[in-house]
């Protein structure tokens, strides 16, 4: 079974984003992010840097040598729910506006996937705690921050994975039209999985 994914796994490579450090990345991602938020009057100027957005996610990814696949595997997860925005904002606040925030979602999530395709986790957890490392002075741990990122970057994926499953075993039951059928198992099972990761935490002394 083939599990969506809206964040992208780290493809190893060589290709110039690969070698980039990861500050500059999570930094050039936060200046898009804040620059495609800003421009949004007049509303041709909205459209225009939301679909520069999307524009630039492409080319980073081609540039990181990410393959059509993946891309389709960022886009996907996201078609409905995007599809579903676009209506209620066609409704609420016009057609300019939804195709703005459409795009605008779609262009940042293309850029993020491009930063973790070709960011290793470890380098990441690596810049987060050498960041935090000033802090320590005032209580904080980066270690444990560092964890924390870890744990909720590696949950998105795997709830996604139970989500899936949870679906077809509800499909093979004959059951996928009835909600409750997917939305009782799927909870337990996603609790399950948090209390699980709680109780290696704490068999580790990584708990309290």
């Amino acid at each position: 079974m083939s599990v969506p994914q809206v964040v992208a796994l780290h493809r190893p490579g060589s290709s110039v984003l690969h070698r980039a450090p990861v500050g500059a990345k999570l930094g050039g991602l936060a200046l898009t992010s804040g620059v495609v938020v800003l421009l949004d009057e007049p509303a041709w100027l909205g459209l225009a840097s939301a679909g520069g957005a999307v524009a630039l996610g492409l080319l980073a990814g081609a540039v990181a040598g990410l393959r059509t696949a993946d891309v389709r595997a960022t886009v996907r997860p996201l078609v409905l729910p995007l599809l579903v925005l676009g209506v209620l904002q066609v409704l609420l606040a016009g057609p300019a506006e939804a195709g703005r925030t459409v795009l605008l979602l779609l262009g940042l999530a293309l850029c993020a996937s491009v930063v973790t395709a070709t960011t290793a986790v470890n380098a990441m957890l690596d810049a987060i705690v050498r960041w935090l490392g000033p802090l320590r002075r005032v209580g904080v741990d980066p270690e444990r921050f560092a964890l924390a990122f870890s744990l909720a970057v590696s949950a998105l994926p795997t709830t996604l994975g139970l989500a899936w499953e949870t679906r077809d075993a509800a499909r093979a039951r004959g059951l996928g039209r009835h909600p409750r059928a997917f939305l009782v198992p799927f909870v337990i099972r996603v609790v399950k999985r948090a209390h699980d990761t709680g109780d290696a935490l704490a068999a580790r002394g990584l708990a309290d």
